[in-house]
């Protein structure tokens, strides 16, 4: 199972994208299940596209670095 640190990694390589229009996320927790739960920070709070950068962003880097990862959720 992939750990904190690790999965931090994968965040921090997305996060610029994310901080240059005043969002950002943060890990909340990794389940025994592979279920990543992350929390959206900043403008991707009220964003109508967060969904969007969840799935196509967030998720989809998650996915190519950690293939034990089954989902990403985002939590409140």
């Amino acid at each position: 199972m992939s750990s904190p640190g690790q999965i931090e990694a994968t965040l921090q390589k997305i996060r610029p994208f994310l901080q240059v229009d005043g969002g950002d996320v943060q890990l909340a927790r990794i389940s025994d299940e592979g279920i990543v739960e992350v929390r959206l920070l900043g403008t991707c709070l009220t964003c109508p596209m967060s969904i969007m950068t969840l799935r196509a962003g967030i998720e989809r880097a998650i996915f190519l670095d950690h293939t034990d990862v089954k989902r990403v959720e985002q939590v409140k």
